[in-house]
C-alpha cells in the first residue's frame, strides 16, 4: 500500500488499516505509513517513539485531551485480507484487527485529519506493543520516556466496548503455583513422588474459589481467578519431580497490586507462590467533569449507560499519570483475538459520530 487515505469512508479506512499485518513486534510498515499520513495534516505536530506515533493540535484551548489505540494485533490466523458480508445495516467487516482494535484506530484516524479546529486540543497516540508482555507496551514506554507527550485532563481508549463507554478496568496479575516432588523411574514410581499430582490440590482450590463481585464508584466489577497453563514432567518413562500452574488473577480496581498479591497467597497457602506479572487496574473516575462531559455525549449519541471493563486496559496507564480514562470504541470485545473476529460496519459509523459530536467545535 502507497499510503493511507484518512478521507476515505471510515470503514473503508478500517479495513485498509486492518490489510497492513502488524503483529505485536511487526509495527513498523503500519506505523509508517499512519505517520506519513499525519504529517500531510499542516494542523498536527507529529512525534514518533519507535513505533508509536503521537500527532496533536496546539490550538491553545483550555483543555487537553488524548486519544489513544494500538496498532497491533494478536498473530493472524488465516483471517486476512479482510472481508464483508451483508449490505447496509447489516454489513459486517471481518478479519484479524477489525475489532481488536484497528476500526478504533481507524475512527482516530480519520477525525484526526477532519477536524482541524477541535473544542478540546486533542493529543492522538497511536502506540505499539499491547498484546504482549507489560514491560513492553509502546504507551507505558513514552509515559516512562516522554510523559509530557502525555499530558491531558482525560483520556479517552479507543478499545471495543461495543459502543459502550467503560469506566476504569479490573488489574491483573499472573502467577506461578509450583509443586515439588522427586523423580524416579516411572516403572518404579513408587521410590519416587509426583509432583503433577501434588498440583491436585492447587487445582482443587481454583475449582472451590468463588470469584468475588466488587462496586467501585458506582459500577459492579466481576474478578476471575483460574489456571491458565500447566506444565510438569520430562519424559514420559519418569517421575516428574516439578509442576507449575499459572494462574490469572482478574480483580477490582478498589484493590492495589499488593492487595491482589497477598490475596493471591492467601488461595494458595502452603504452596510456593511466585509472581511473574502484575499490573493495577483503573477506577472509572466518571465523575471528573471531563468524563462526565464525555459520557453525556456518548449517552445522547448511543443511548447505552456507562459499564465497568471486565479486562485490564492502558486506561490504568492513564490512571497511573492521574488522567481519569474510559474506554469507548467499536467492536464486541468477546470477539477479539477470535478466530472470526468482525465487526459491524454500521458500529464503526456510530463510534466515529459519538467521538465527532463530543469533538467538534
Amino acid at each position: 500500500m502507497a499510503e493511507l487515505d484518512l478521507r476515505t469512508d471510515v470503514v473503508d479506512l478500517a479495513a485498509a488499516v486492518c490489510d497492513v499485518p502488524s503483529v505485536s513486534g511487526e509495527e513498523r510498515a503500519l506505523a509508517d505509513l499512519v505517520e506519513a499520513a499525519l504529517r500531510r495534516e499542516p494542523h498536527l505536530e507529529v512525534l514518533r517513539d519507535q513505533d508509536a506515533v503521537l500527532a496533536r493540535t496546539r490550538l491553545g484551548r483550555p483543555t487537553r485531551v488524548v486519544v489513544a489505540g494500538h496498532l497491533d494485533t494478536v498473530p493472524v490466523a488465516g483471517n486476512l485480507p479482510t472481508w464483508r458480508t451483508g449490505e447496509g445495516a447489516d454489513e459486517v467487516l471481518w478479519g484479524r484487527g477489525t475489532v481488536d482494535m484497528k476500526s478504533g484506530v481507524a475512527v482516530m484516524l480519520s477525525l484526526a485529519a477532519e477536524l482541524d479546529a477541535p473544542r478540546h486540543d486533542v493529543t492522538w497516540v497511536f502506540y505499539d506493543h499491547e498484546e504482549v508482555d507489560a514491560a513492553l507496551n509502546g504507551l507505558g514506554r513514552i509515559a516512562r520516556n516522554r510523559p509530557e507527550w502525555l499530558e491531558a485532563d482525560f483520556a479517552v481508549l479507543a478499545e471495543p466496548s461495543d459502543g459502550t463507554v467503560e469506566g476504569g478496568c479490573n488489574g491483573t496479575l499472573r502467577a506461578e503455583v509450583r509443586t515439588t516432588g522427586r523423580a524416579a523411574h516411572s516403572g518404579r514410581g513408587w521410590l519416587g513422588v509426583n509432583a503433577i499430582h501434588g498440583a491436585a490440590e492447587v487445582l482443587a482450590r481454583l475449582a472451590a474459589y468463588e470469584p468475588a463481585t466488587r462496586e467501585v464508584d458506582g459500577l459492579a466489577y466481576r474478578e476471575g481467578l483460574n489456571a491458565v497453563r500447566i506444565e510438569g514432567g520430562i519424559a514420559n518413562n519418569v517421575i516428574p519431580d516439578s509442576c507449575t500452574v499459572t494462574v490469572n488473577y482478574r480483580f477490582a480496581p478498589s484493590l492495589s497490586l499488593a492487595q491482589a498479591e497477598a490475596h493471591v497467597r492467601e488461595v494458595f497457602a502452603g504452596f510456593d507462590v511466585v509472581v511473574t506479572d502484575g499490573a493495577a487496574g483503573a477506577r472509572p473516575g466518571l465523575d471528573h467533569p471531563a468524563a462526565a462531559q464525555f459520557v453525556a455525549a456518548a449517552l445522547a449519541e448511543t443511548g447505552r449507560e456507562p459499564a465497568p471493563k471486565y479486562g485490564w486496559t492502558d486506561v490504568a496507564r492513564f490512571a497511573e499519570l492521574g488522567i481519569p480514562a474510559v474506554n469507548f470504541g467499536p467492536g464486541d470485545p468477546s470477539l477479539a483475538h477470535h478466530d472470526e473476529e468482525r465487526c459491524p460496519s454500521r458500529q464503526i459509523r456510530e463510534s466515529r459520530e459519538t467521538l465527532r459530536a463530543w469533538l467538534a467545535p
